[in-house]
């Protein structure tokens, strides 16, 4: 293989490693909330707000969802976006977490 042919392959192999690994980066930030991650299970988050345990969480109201809550950024509309107290991980607009904040008006 001449020298030139190795450079190129060389780069070919460099600029192919690096899209792999930014497109797995790209997959794992959009990878959805999961209720069992340890800190949404701490949290208490659950995907449906209608779900939430009313005997573990008595101040809780079925009105209380992530997209009217002022630490949810997700888009009106979306079914899921960004939450400050999961970074990296879209959180559902219907659901729901103790650390949930009515969101100023």
């Amino acid at each position: 293989m001449s020298h030139s042919n190795r450079r190129v392959f060389l780069m070919q192999v460099a600029a192919g490693s690096t899209m792999l690994l930014a497109g797995q980066a790209i997959a794992q930030a959009q990878a959805k909330l999961s209720e069992s991650d340890p800190q949404a299970s701490a949290l208490g988050y659950k995907e449906d707000t209608t779900k939430v345990d009313a005997k573990k969480y008595p101040k809780h109201t079925k009105a209380q969802n992530c997209a009217n809550c002022q630490l949810y950024t997700g888009k009106a509309g979306e079914a899921y976006g960004p939450c400050s107290i999961f970074p990296g991980k879209p959180v559902a607009a219907n659901g729901w977490c103790t650390a949930w904040v009515k969101k100023a008006a």
